[in-house]
């Protein structure tokens, strides 16, 4: 066991450690410079989503639904303990940082779940089913199939299975700690309710996404707006201190900016997902006209992670008394919880139990459907996926029952980095062909259109299953 740990570790070194972060940021950098700075220019175009968006017709995956599905995923303890531990480690200036990050994200979230959309499957049941390793196999080719085939080992081991006991550990830590209930109760209740969810589908997970998300995500904006309305007159000094700390006017932690740029970095895309591949497989199911609106869609779930829900963990640690620059003794959920504690009282601690255990349980789905994915394409039957959905719910109970437990997924780390940069790679190849969609989106927005339709006899060259795509309705003109 310990060769293989040293394995592994290795692995995490040589992917989050030197060559996926720089990746990261240098291939979103030129998606954004080549694209025309495509995230800012549709930027308007991300919010209609948010008023509608449903699917085209009974049974099918809205448009939003696979947005809520995807910041259910990528919003939780990153956004509550990653944010304290990068301001603990890097100074406020990490948050600066996170939102460089974010911004330049948003671009390679938008390039990456279109290409899903294009290359997504028609699956019996009416729904739809795409991701990275799609893209990979009918992008790339059939001589490319080993790597598609690697890409979806490693989402089913970091994601499917190590991720979902994380959270349930996550889950029944939080319960225990502030309302004293037995982590094993709390593993068989979150266990069968996982079951009921997961045996359902991507239908049922749409479903529960689209009533609990919002209400998690609007609870905890809300009540950092309280926080922030209450110290209104000191929010200019905290956004300069982000600002001063991230350019080396100051400095609040040893090692000044690097430290800030390092940690706002790396929790940065941790926390918001962009470019690691995991979004794409819930954005393949939506039921949209054109793979470029998916892709604008995904884009505003980086905005909202980062530079919403993260900023809102930031202001409620640097506008309170708790957070000591330079000092590590109190850090991760217990910074945010105990600023939230002094800013409102002892009941917002409850309140934010209740948003950890939201997050962590909208995570767990999540994850679970990016496994399905996985297994979709490692054995291609339906047998594969009820085994899986026999096993999360299992994985689920041992990460809250058994908190040792977890200690058996250390692979999923080093698994995320490996998964990350196959996707990194597969997008540099299929970049030409997500320019190609961007040009189609604009010519038809140019042309009046409404809401861009994708036609599929223009994408005859393609590997692309036809059956996904309706055949295009006249463009509507503007009004």
């Amino acid at each position: 066991m310990d060769w293989l740990q040293t394995a592994f570790g290795w692995l995490g070194d040589a992917t989050w450690g030197w060559a996926l972060i720089p990746f990261l940021i240098v291939l979103g950098g030129a998606f954004t410079l080549i694209s025309g700075f495509v995230q800012f220019r549709f930027f308007g175009r991300m919010w209609n989503v948010l008023s509608g968006g449903h699917g085209q017709g009974e049974g099918e995956v809205s448009s939003r639904e696979a947005l809520l599905v995807s910041i259910g995923g990528r919003v939780g303890g990153g956004n509550i303990a990653g944010v304290a531990v990068a301001i603990t480690l890097g100074g406020p200036g990490a948050v600066f940082w996170m939102w460089v990050v974010a911004l330049i994200g948003m671009a390679t979230s938008l390039f990456e779940c279109a290409l899903a959309q294009l290359y997504k499957r028609s699956e019996p049941d009416g729904t739809f089913r795409g991701g990275p390793a799609q893209y990979i196999q009918h992008g790339l080719g059939q001589s490319f199939n080993w790597l598609a085939v690697i890409y979806a080992i490693a989402l089913l081991a970091s994601f499917g299975l190590g991720f979902s006991a994380f959270q349930g550990n996550t889950v029944a830590v939080a319960a225990n700690d502030s309302l004293g209930l037995d982590p094993v109760m709390v593993g068989v209740f979150l266990a069968l309710v996982t079951a009921v969810i997961v045996f359902g589908g991507i239908r049922r997970i749409a479903r529960v996404a689209d009533v609990i998300i919002p209400i998690m995500a609007l609870g905890y904006i809300a009540m950092a707006l309280a926080v922030i309305v209450l110290n209104f007159t000191e929010v200019p000094a905290a956004l300069w201190t982000i600002v001063a700390n991230a350019v080396g006017l100051e400095e609040a932690v040893g090692g000044g900016v690097g430290a800030a740029v390092a940690q706002g970095m790396r929790r940065g895309l941790f926390s918001n997902e962009a470019g690691l591949g995991s979004a794409p497989n819930v954005a393949a199911a939506a039921a949209v006209p054109h793979p470029m609106t998916q892709g604008i869609v995904q884009s505003l779930s980086v905005f909202i992670d980062t530079v919403i829900i993260c900023t809102c963990t930031a202001m409620v640690i640097l506008l309170g008394d708790v957070y000591v620059p330079g000092a590590t003794d109190v850090d991760g959920v217990a910074l945010t919880q105990q600023s939230l504690v002094g800013h409102l009282g002892d009941w917002s601690q409850y309140f934010l139990t209740g948003a950890v255990l939201l997050f962590a349980f909208s995570s767990i789905i999540y994850n679970y459907y990016l496994g399905e994915t996985a297994v979709s394409v490692l054995t291609g039957n339906r047998f594969g996926v009820l085994a899986l959905r026999l096993a999360v719910p299992v994985v689920v109970f041992l990460g809250a029952a058994a908190p040792g437990a977890t200690a058996v997924f250390f692979f999923s780390d080093p698994l995320m980095g490996l998964l990350a940069l196959v996707n990194l790679i597969a997008l540099a190849m299929l970049f030409p062909v997500g320019m190609r969609l961007l040009a189609d989106y604009r010519r038809q927005l140019r042309a009046g259109a409404v809401e861009p339709v994708l036609d599929p006899a223009d994408y005859a060259d393609l590997d692309i299953d036809q059956t996904a795509w309706t055949k295009p309705a006249p463009l509507r003109q503007v009004a």
